[in-house]
């Protein structure tokens, strides 16, 4: 999916969730979630340890050019108020067929947030009329291997990712889920 190609983002509401846009007033909650070692290591983009002003950063780089892919906070909260609890993103990969990627707080894994979250981009990305979803999860995170075959995905293969909080390359699973 080329730059031009992403759809308008709009909020995705869930049973218990509100995926909208970053917003700045997010930014200390970022620093403070990819601050955790255990959610670093399951990431591929996610440095360790986390530097200061690298939340500032990332929140100014998503609002300043959404084209290059689209990002969500999972929001528990109303209006108002600030529950990010993680984050899901489409990044741009085959036409018609953005990469998802997503991360859950450590403090609220197990709450099924990101299966909610998962179900919620795959339902908005089918009404955009996409071909299809990828993902790429690490081999040793049997957590997001079970909400992304929860929500339809299919195994596809075994790659390696770079990891930048494991310094090196991760044995990862290919997944798709065909729209």
């Amino acid at each position: 999916m080329s730059e031009t190609e992403f759809p308008h983002q709009s909020d995705i509401v869930t049973r218990r969730l509100r995926l909208r846009r970053l917003r700045p007033a997010d930014a200390a909650l970022v620093a403070l979630y990819c601050g955790n070692e255990k959610l670093a290591h399951m990431t591929a983009v996610i440095p360790h340890p986390y530097p200061p002003g690298a939340a500032e950063s990332f929140v100014e780089r998503t609002l300043a050019s959404p084209a290059s892919g689209l990002t969500w906070a999972l929001d528990t909260g109303a209006d108002g108020e600030n529950g990010m609890v993680g984050l899901i993103s489409l990044k741009p990969g085959a036409p018609g067929e953005p990469e998802l990627g997503y991360w859950v707080a450590p403090a609220f894994w197990g709450t099924g947030y990101a299966t909610e979250a998962v179900a919620g981009v795959v339902d908005w990305a089918r009404a955009q009329g996409l071909k299809a979803l990828t993902a790429v999860v690490f081999q040793d995170n049997a957590a997001s291997m079970r909400v992304i075959t929860r929500t339809g995905f299919g195994y596809r293969g075994e790659t390696e990712v770079h990891s930048l909080a494991r310094g090196g390359m991760v044995p990862s699973f290919l997944y798709r889920l065909e729209l």
